[in-house]
């Protein structure tokens, strides 16, 4: 081995690095990019694929229950039929067709008065709510939104560099004094609200529906504090035990901007979903489309459309509710007969989740490993809020496991909660997470519950 003779370094010289970067560009990202994260769903994804794991995580829609051979034929024929339109470039606001299809599902929940030209067509949901929050929000702007919240929109929020102020829910939904009282907040401080974001039916995470006193009241706060109202409805169609209910846009067609998708009802492969918003910002909206994606996808429009106009999609949607029922049965009673004392959850009348508290002292997300080792996922809570609270909240989704899976996912989880709860009693106050910890955690700070008032009978689960 050679050597080479010292050689004075000049002052200007740039020093190397002692340690190769690990991303070479990261001085370049934009600044939103800071703090961005997968979501605790997403993280999720290589455990729940393993076979030997029962999933109650993703809110996957049991689309097997659809008759697949009719649908498989429908969508071959609009290739070998009508292939010129459907493998073609189509209008950035979507095809008028399933735009007037879609204004009649919207009438199912009272909104009666939705014209096609004010339907834009997304790439499901999730592309409408970014879609509004860039025509809408500039970076500090304040969004309220409910506690806990639907994680993809949390991170939307935080991509658009919006700062989120949680609002408290109960076992009736959103609290509108605690609404009005973030409202009276943010002037104090000089914020600019640009909307509330809500999921008043059959709520993910937190399975709990706005009752219809609240609706009023929250509508009437809306409208005293001229604020702009952003209602979520992918489950709207979904309830076990009731006709859906009337939609917040159906009381005002102006203040409501109104995102609907049918993941949930039909496909979420296809990813369909829409915004039904006034003629101004439908504008704004198009615009935001063309630039993000140019027009969404035609052959996905067309098969959307097709199925609604030739199949029995409104029977369809019965057989799906009549299937989650029977899975939401499952959970609820999994969990009232095997839960330890302390732990309660929600009762959903529709949708796809229940909420789960855990006792006292512990955290779902520090329990998590435990779990997924004895082969059980769920979502931990923390997920669901800009904020930090939730460490003792998990999310259960009944949607995708058959009820066996489903109680015995129960039965699994049950076991960890009580080994956990064991291990918090015997150490007392000491953190359980950070003793099993190779070194030590963060400290969490304290979460503020969300769900504020007093569970009926009927919706808590506790053991004997």
């Amino acid at each position: 081995m050679t050597s080479t003779p010292d050689r004075p370094v000049s002052a200007s010289a740039p020093v190397p690095a002692r340690h190769p970067r690990l991303d070479p560009l990261a001085d370049r990202y934009a600044a939103r990019t800071h703090g961005m994260k997968s979501s605790e769903i997403r993280a999720l994804f290589s455990v729940v694929s393993r076979p030997e794991v029962v999933s109650l995580a993703g809110g996957m829609p049991a689309v097997t229950a659809l008759p697949l051979d009719a649908v498989g034929s429908m969508i071959g024929e609009l290739v070998s039929g009508m292939g010129a339109q459907t493998l073609q470039y189509g209008s950035g606001q979507g095809d008028p067709r399933l735009r007037e299809r879609i204004c009649d599902v919207m009438a199912l929940e009272g909104i009666t008065d939705a014209s096609p030209s004010e339907v834009v067509v997304t790439v499901g949901s999730q592309q409408a709510l970014d879609l509004v929050t860039r025509v809408f929000c500039d970076p500090g702007d304040v969004i309220l939104a409910e506690a806990p919240s639907y994680v993809g929109a949390l991170g939307v929020f935080q991509a658009a560099q919006a700062r989120v102020q949680h609002v408290a829910m109960d076992d009736d939904g959103l609290v509108p004094e605690a609404l009005e009282d973030a409202l009276v907040e943010c002037r104090a401080r000089g914020d600019k609200v640009k909307f509330l974001y809500t999921i008043p039916n059959f709520h993910n995470p937190a399975g709990i529906t706005l009752t219809e006193e609240r609706r009023a009241k929250v509508m009437e706060i809306a409208d005293r504090y001229d604020l702009l109202v952003v209602e979520d409805n992918p489950y709207g169609l979904l309830g076990f035990d009731r006709e859906p209910m009337r939609a917040l846009r159906a009381r005002d067609a102006e203040r409501v901007i109104y995102l609907g998708s049918f993941s949930k009802t039909f496909s979420p492969g296809l990813r369909v979903g829409w915004v039904l918003a006034p003629l101004a910002v439908r504008e704004k909206l198009v615009l935001a489309t063309e630039a993000q994606v140019l027009c969404p996808p035609s052959l996905t429009q067309y098969a959307v459309a097709r199925y609604l106009d030739t199949q029995p999609w409104q029977q369809q949607i019965k057989t799906f509710i009549e299937l989650y029922r029977e899975r939401r049965d499952a959970t609820l009673e999994s969990l009232a007969a095997l839960m330890p004392p302390g732990t309660t959850w929600t009762r959903p009348d529709g949708g796809f989740y229940v909420w789960l508290k855990l006792p006292d002292g512990l955290d779902a997300k520090l329990m998590q490993p435990r779990a997924v080792s004895a082969h059980v996922a769920y979502v931990p809570g923390i997920g669901f809020y800009a904020d930090g609270q939730g460490k003792e909240y998990m999310r259960l989704s009944y949607c995708y496991p058959e009820p066996d899976q489903i109680r015995e996912g129960v039965r699994r989880l049950a076991r960890v909660v009580e080994a956990e709860l064991d291990l918090h009693t015997t150490f007392g106050a000491v953190d359980t997470g950070r003793f099993r910890a190779v070194r030590p955690a963060t400290p969490q700070v304290p979460a503020v519950e969300p769900i504020t008032g007093p569970a009926s009978s009927d919706q808590v689960g506790d053991q004997p």
